[in-house]
Formats: structure tokens, C-alpha cells, sequence
């Protein structure tokens, strides 16, 4: 019975909703820390905030915990995405037949694609790194300099802003679904979730965009 449970599409759904919002959870406490780099203090206040999350061993259970987060949520779209193609027998324009369901909606395996290359590019550029050097030597790597090194170019700015664009237009549709999948839908709340849905892929995916173009141009030094 357990088996049918994470077996079956509702059961599916319901695993993708779940690690969809613990991964939405990791988004917050990323995006505080991150924002610690507006202080402008030439990285004093970032820097003992990326000391926390490096060296807290509550922080760091959690990140063995979070990479099984992302591999099931992954894993169960790209199952949910090849059933949905099977069970159409007759493929179609979506415009034609589906007029009211937003084109993010639709296109949810294409942004996630997009943020799982970009968090590839992300983690390769910073949190690999620092985590083989400090296995290695058991010291951190100058993670502040490394951003602001990092996005003096205009390509990796560009990266990281189609990645925080995906991300953005990935939240507006999963976080609203993501309730919907494990039950909580009414219309009594629907309206605060769908609220809180807008609230986060504007709040979550600005934040993070705004690093970099701030540093680039030089209001971060």
C-alpha cells in the first residue's frame, strides 16, 4: 500500500508538492543570507553569515538532506512529465484546447530544466569549491571576493539573471500547486495562496537578481 502511495500520480504529485516546499523553505534562508552582501560593508556582514552556513552542523545535515530533496523533486516531474506525454494519445496546440492555463503552467519542465543548469553553473562557481577546500584544509575560500570577482562579467550576470527568471516563473505556478497537491485548497484560503504564490516569485527571485547587477555595476564593492 506504501508502495502505491509513492508509486501512483497522485502520489507522485503529492512527493514533487512536498519537496517543492522544502526546497521553497532553503530559498529563504538562502535568499537572507545572500541579501547580508547589501550591508555594503565590503563583506564583513556576508562573510559571518557564509561562516554560519558553512561550519553550523545543524546547516549542514540539512544539506545532505536538501540534495535528496532536489533529486526526488526532479526525478518525480521528469516521471510526471513523460506519463502526461504518454496519456495523449493525440498531440495538440495547447492554445486550442487549454485557453485558460497560463503558459508557466505548461512549460514547468522547461523552466525547471533551465534552474537545474543554472544551479549546476551556481554550485560549480561557488559552493563545490568551498566545500572540497574546506574538506581539504578545513578553511573556507573567500567567498565574497569570489562574487564580486565573479560578476565583474557580463556573461555570468546574464546567466545568473535568466536563472533567477526561470526560478521566478517556476514559483508563480509550483508554490500555488503545490497546496493544491497535498489538499489544501479551498476557496476560503485559495486567495491568501495565491497571494503568498505572486509574493514569492517576486520577492524570492528579485533578491537574488539583484546581487549581481548591483555588483556589477558598482553599488556593491
Amino acid at each position: 500500500m506504501l508502495k502505491n502511495t509513492f508509486t501512483s500520480s497522485i502520489g507522485r504529485k503529492i512527493l514533487m508538492a512536498l519537496s517543492g516546499l522544502f526546497l521553497i523553505s532553503f530559498l529563504i534562508v538562502h535568499v537572507s543570507v545572500n541579501a547580508l552582501i547589501f550591508y555594503n560593508d565590503k563583506g564583513k556582514t556576508f562573510t559571518i553569515g557564509a561562516h554560519f552556513m558553512a561550519t553550523n552542523p545543524i546547516i549542514r545535515t540539512i544539506e545532505i538532506v536538501l540534495i535528496f530533496g532536489f533529486i526526488i523533486h526532479i526525478v518525480q516531474g521528469l516521471i510526471l512529465w513523460r506519463k502526461n506525454r504518454k496519456a495523449r494519445s493525440i498531440q495538440y496546440f495547447y492554445k486550442d484546447n487549454t485557453p485558460d492555463v497560463k503558459w508557466y503552467s505548461k512549460s514547468m519542465t522547461l523552466l525547471g530544466t533551465l534552474i537545474l543548469l543554472f544551479l549546476i553553473i551556481h554550485t560549480q562557481n561557488f559552493w563545490i569549491p568551498n566545500r572540497i577546500h574546506q574538506f581539504q584544509y578545513g578553511e573556507e575560500l573567500p567567498l565574497y571576493e569570489m562574487i564580486i570577482e565573479k560578476f565583474q562579467s557580463p556573461i555570468e550576470v546574464a546567466i545568473y539573471l535568466i536563472g533567477c527568471l526561470s526560478l521566478s516563473w517556476h514559483l508563480l505556478h509550483g508554490f500555488q500547486s503545490a497546496f493544491r497537491s497535498i489538499g489544501i485548497s479551498h476557496k476560503k484560503y485559495n486567495p491568501l495562496i495565491l497571494k503568498l504564490s505572486y509574493s514569492f516569485a517576486i520577492i524570492i527571485p528579485s533578491t537574488l537578481a539583484i546581487m549581481p547587477v548591483s555588483i556589477y555595476l558598482g553599488w556593491i564593492k
